[in-house]
């Protein structure tokens, strides 16, 4: 297949702060001289931050590395997972066509994106939210025909499931990855018929759709902000993308005001209770509507994502209906808990199913949970 660059290009390329800091990060991994083993790991990062490599992304990532830039495009036109022409703004839809999926209806599949994306592979949509393409085996042979659809992988696909997950995806909903048959990985169909002990209900989903159901976004491109940037490598932490200046914290501002009956300070507390504060209960409205803030109170918002199921679009859904701390979740009672789920657009019944009062109970105390060290390690997002 030729592979050429897209007749239509931009101005100018230039990487995200926080993904600026990622690459030259990267760089650092090989020694003097050696900078051009990261060309993959560069170009695919400014793939993620465009949708698809553009011929000032190359440019400029092969300058980065000191290299020819007729370099960095043998290197993109060799490799079928760079996209050298615009990809639909929602989604890229890589179809399997290798023989397992295409046995299991691979064709069907196919031609779902022929009617609902565009004739042709790599022609966008007619909204431009959508482009598709027939890759080689991915490497899902037990759970055919399969699709990937951003980070994820979307298996034991029907026609009709396909054609539902594409208008979900249109209708701004992110559909969860995985088996689609409800199979929870890729045990036979007909049940386990070995280490049948095992216990598959330990987590609702398998490891890998668990992880992408606890993002809260698969089909989000990466943009260099969803862990703390590390070199472990070099012994410490890497270059990191400048941040927004600390909110003063409450005490702070309340110090320089004296009080008529000064009292004792009560011991610091961890993040995420600095800012609670206890009133009196009001009875559950008529709709449920728990009561809401129109910001965050003195002192900044809680990490919400500390909460296992909040990802960061989720957490940004929560803040835009006036939700930004712990204490707020762990006031919820069932009426309340009902209709923040009706509410959350793409996500309804995520408070309910992930626990999401009895978690913020813990940490409007303190406390943390298994999953709250993992955020503060910088192990989830």
């Amino acid at each position: 297949m030729l592979r050429r660059l897209h007749h239509t290009q931009p101005d100018d390329f230039a990487f995200t702060p926080a993904n600026q800091a990622w690459a030259e990060a990267q760089i650092t991994k090989y020694p003097e001289g050696r900078q051009a083993s990261a060309i993959i790991a560069l170009l695919w990062r400014a793939q993620e931050q465009e949708g698809w490599l553009t011929r000032p992304a190359l440019e400029h990532v092969a300058d980065m590395l000191g290299m020819a830039h007729i370099r960095a495009y043998e290197v993109a036109s060799f490799y079928f997972m760079f996209q050298l022409q615009p990809v639909g703004s929602v989604a890229h839809i890589q179809v399997c066509g290798t023989t397992s999926c295409m046995i299991c209806g691979a064709e069907d599949l196919i031609g779902i994106c022929r009617e609902k994306i565009a004739p042709n592979p790599h022609e966008l949509s007619a909204d431009g939210k959508f482009s598709w393409e027939e890759v080689e085996c991915l490497g899902a042979c037990t759970n055919a025909p399969m699709a990937q659809i951003g980070k994820d992988y979307y298996e034991d696909l029907t026609g009709e499931r396909f054609a539902e997950i594409l208008d979900e995806l249109a209708e701004g909903k992110v559909p969860v990855p995985g088996p689609q048959n409800g199979r929870y990985a890729a045990e036979p169909l007909g049940g386990l018929t070995s280490l049948t002990e095992y216990d598959s209900g330990k987590t609702q989903y398998n490891a890998s759709v668990q992880r992408a159901v606890d993002i809260g976004d698969t089909v989000k491109r990466i943009d260099g902000t969803e862990v703390p940037l590390l070199t472990p490598w070099l012994g410490k932490p890497g270059k990191a993308a400048a941040k927004p200046a600390t909110k003063p914290k409450a005490a702070a501002k309340s110090a320089a005001k004296p009080k008529a009956k000064p009292a004792a300070k009560p011991a610091s507390k961890p993040r995420g209770t600095k800012t609670t504060t206890k009133v009196a209960r009001k009875p559950v409205a008529a709709d449920g509507k728990p009561e809401l803030l129109k910001k965050a109170r003195a002192g900044g918002a809680d990490d919400l994502k500390q909460i296992k199921g909040v990802g960061p679009k989720l957490e940004k859904m929560l803040n835009t209906m006036g939700v930004f701390h712990f204490d707020q979740v762990a006031s919820w009672r069932a009426k309340e808990v009902q209709w923040v789920d009706d509410n959350l657009e793409g996500f309804k019944g995520r408070v309910s199913r992930d626990e999401w009062v009895k978690q913020a109970k813990v940490l409007a105390k303190g406390g943390t949970t298994e999953f709250s060290k993992k955020v503060k390690k910088g192990g989830v997002y």
